[in-house]
């Protein structure tokens, strides 16, 4: 028993330092750091559309971007700052963050030993899944990260009072809600990037393994963003970034490490079932 663990623990080592998994992280980082900003100005462009008071949106936004990024941001939620160019540098922010989501296919290939599928097959499921990978940060930011702040925010928006249960509520089922949810997403996303099949069954640890890390990291992220202003002494108005792409990055190691998890199961159990045949 101990052998075997010892084996399965070497093998797992052995994909981690593997220059694919090593590099990864980072490309994924810098790739979702890049469609931040669009998706922030398309998030702007959905609130412009609601007819609700936006002083107390914007003044939230205020506190929690850095000037620059807030100036630029505040014309879109204000409902005067798209045009065409503006789509089309949205459009470019998603293409150019698909690379990152591209990297995790051509990765996972790699490391399963399959054979890449044609370019524009990998760039449509880069694609889909850029899009999964976003909404699963954009969810646990907002759950986890901001969840109280956005409450309490839409509270003052409408006037509304005592609504202390609801704050009670919210604390308790924000947790295993969002637990389940980014194990869902993870599943998809190790499911999907391989060009051959893989059975949800071989994702399962790697999923559970990369959103434990991931409800930790973003707790310590949202205490670091909410409570130690004097990061700014050495970022200044960068500050709120530089905390972010460190998430970012540590978020996209943790999905890496998940990658590794999984294959190393599914060589172990491969290997399993042809020592039984």
């Amino acid at each position: 028993m101990f052998g075997r663990i010892k084996s399965i623990t070497k093998r797992l080592f052995s994909i981690l330092k593997t220059q694919d998994v090593m590099v990864l992280p980072g490309q994924i980082a810098f790739f979702l750091i890049l469609s931040i900003f669009p998706m922030l100005i398309l998030i702007g462009l959905i609130v412009s559309k609601f007819s609700m008071p936006l002083d107390q949106l914007l003044s939230f936004l205020e506190d929690i971007l850095p000037s620059n990024i807030y100036d630029i941001i505040n014309p879109f939620i204000s409902g005067k700052g798209f045009d065409t160019n503006v789509g089309f540098f949205m459009l470019l922010g998603f293409f150019m963050a698909s690379n990152g989501t591209h990297s995790i296919i051509l990765a996972s290939n790699k490391l399963y030993g399959f054979k890449n599928s044609d370019y524009l097959k990998r760039r449509i499921k880069a694609a889909i899944l850029i899009l999964l990978v976003i909404f699963m940060l954009l969810f646990t930011m907002i759950i986890l990260a901001f969840g109280d702040h956005i409450l309490k925010l839409l509270f003052d928006l409408f006037n509304v009072k005592n609504m202390s249960l609801v704050y009670t509520l919210f604390d308790i089922l924000k947790w295993p809600v969002t637990m389940f949810m980014l194990i869902f997403i993870l599943k998809l996303v190790y499911v999907i990037s391989p060009d051959k099949k893989i059975m949800s069954r071989y994702t399962t640890r790697g999923a559970l393994f990369a959103t434990i890390s991931i409800m930790i990291i973003t707790f310590i992220y949202s205490h670091f963003l909410l409570k130690f202003n004097n990061y700014n002494i050495f970022y200044g108005s960068l500050s709120n970034i530089a905390i972010m792409m460190m998430w970012v990055y540590f978020v996209s190691y943790v999905i890496v490490i998940g990658i590794a998890i999984n294959v190393n199961d599914y060589n172990n159990k491969e290997l399993i079932k042809n020592e039984n045949e």
